[in-house]
């Protein structure tokens, strides 16, 4: 078994195409790598981690098969979506839930307390993942937000949209899958409706709703650190036109540039979370406004770099070690 220093830590599902592209990013750049899921520990992965004092902090290693990381030794953690703890069958069924809890904070917290980079930590992805927060703070970095609307009251929910005068999007709350018997999950999409379409099941939980923007096209905004990458959606499908994530083989896409007050209001979005992060959605009006629909901490990136060649990948291995670009 070999040790050695300098580790960038990439904490994801095994199959993950971004995780992958990061790893292979930071592989050109021989950064040495340690990539495991969560879901790999405590049986497949070991921790031992000691505290001395405020000098130090935790010390210790980290291990996964033949590989060993100095806890003090790793520069930046790529955190993105793991798994949960998987303890070993021989824990008793009574205890697997407790033992889960156990391993989580312990590796999670362990980690999170290291003097390194973060792409996400774990607070600051809780803090910066639900719509509802996401639109105060847009709207206080300066960006432009379609009218919106979250409850179960119906009859609210009726007068509100009345007061839109035309159609509305429906959207999840949650960024939840759906788990139907004999499928897989299932994203729930954008779904274009009117007011006589809100019915007494809009009671049973919390809706979204907001103004139907009528738009020219979507942007997908991928920043990294201070860098940049807009990319225009075109939808070739209806399915597309209402939500571009229901058709991918009906998109064309195209790099665009970013207007510079659009651009000033991501970075303070981004401040205000403290993201290095993000995936955006943006709504491109006929007359060139932006509409800010929402940010995703952790989105997928991989499908832009492959249809645009742009250096997504890149620039997420200039950041975890700590080559400003």
């Amino acid at each position: 078994m070999t040790a050695s220093r300098g580790h960038v830590l990439v904490i994801a599902e095994q199959l993950d195409p971004t995780a992958d592209l990061v790893v292979q990013a930071l592989n050109e750049r021989h950064v040495p790598v340690l990539r495991f899921d969560l879901s790999e520990f405590p049986v497949a992965v070991t921790l031992a981690a000691e505290h001395r004092d405020v000098a130090h902090g935790w010390t210790g290693t980290l291990a996964r098969r033949e590989q060993t990381v100095r806890l003090e030794g790793v520069r930046a953690v790529y955190y993105r979506r793991p798994g949960l703890p998987a303890v070993s069958p021989d824990v008793a069924e009574v205890y697997r839930e407790w033992a889960v809890s156990q391993a989580l904070v312990g590796m999670v917290q362990i980690l999170a307390s290291l003097p390194a980079a973060w792409m996400h930590h774990p607070d600051v992805y809780r803090a910066s993942a639900h719509k509802p927060g996401q639109l105060v703070t847009a709207t206080t970095a300066g960006l432009q937000v379609p009218r919106s609307f979250i409850g179960n009251d119906l009859a609210a929910a009726r007068r509100w949209g009345r007061t839109i005068g035309g159609p509305l999007a429906s959207k999840p709350v949650a960024a939840a899958s759906l788990q139907l018997p004999d499928s897989p999950p299932t994203m729930i999409p954008t779904r274009r409706i009117d007011v006589s379409d809100l019915d007494e099941s809009f009671e049973l939980t919390a809706h979204y709703l907001q103004e139907w923007v009528p738009k020219d096209y979507e942007v997908r905004l991928t920043v990294v650190g201070q860098q940049m990458f807009p990319v225009a959606i075109h939808a070739g499908s209806d399915a597309a036109r209402d939500d571009w994530r229901s058709d991918y083989d009906a998109l064309e896409y195209e790099q665009v540039p970013i207007p510079d007050d659009v651009a000033e209001g991501v970075r303070r979005f981004m401040a205000g979370y403290r993201l290095n992060y993000g995936a955006f959605d943006f709504a491109v009006l006929p007359d060139g406004r932006w509409i800010f629909y929402e940010c995703n901490p952790a989105g997928q990136w991989q499908f832009i770099a492959a249809a645009t060649g742009l250096p997504i990948a890149e620039a997420h291995a200039s950041l975890l070690t700590g080559v400003i670009t």
